[in-house]
């Protein structure tokens, strides 16, 4: 069974690939990132400059020129109907409480700039503690609690700028 692929080059030339037609050329690595292409009897040199997997674009170096390449399966033109988008993750601003608990440590301060996975502050529930890592980059903008403050599901802990 084929797949079908949506190519869109330099956002204006559109064409629709199948995966047996993309699998009929003859791509050898000559090191990372560039190829010896070989289609319908003519000899290419392309290298990848650049590339974003989630987002599914390319810059793409054939002989001398450069394009803009952008990818689309089947499964991401149907995600984009139904309106969600496909690797692009949600602007995390705040950290509410998941349960209620008892806050135990508090490990950042107003102003502080956070980096993604750092430690910003432990609650206590259940007879466990739980840490809370700081789902992105950014700067912390208000700490609604303090150490030894009792919260409920769903109260704001932490917002960020």
């Amino acid at each position: 069974m084929s797949i079908d692929y949506k190519v869109t080059v330099n956002d204006t030339f559109h064409f629709d690939l199948d995966s047996e037609r993309v699998a009929q050329v003859d791509a050898v690595s000559i090191e990372k990132n560039n190829f010896h292409i070989l289609h319908e009897n003519v000899a290419f040199k392309a290298e990848i400059l650049s590339a974003d997997f989630h987002q599914k674009k390319y810059t793409v170096k054939v002989n001398s020129n450069t394009y803009n390449v952008a990818i689309s399966s089947p499964l991401d033109s149907l995600i984009k109907e139904m309106g969600f988008e496909t690797g692009l993750s949600k602007q995390v601003n705040f950290i509410k409480a998941p349960m209620p608990g008892l806050i135990l440590e508090i490990n950042v301060v107003v102003g502080q700039t956070v980096k993604e996975n750092d430690n910003l502050i432990i609650l206590g529930a259940m007879k466990m503690e739980n840490s809370f890592l700081s789902p992105r980059e950014g700067v912390i903008k208000s700490i609604s609690v303090q150490t030894g403050d009792a919260v409920d599901k769903g109260q704001l802990l932490i917002e960020f700028e």
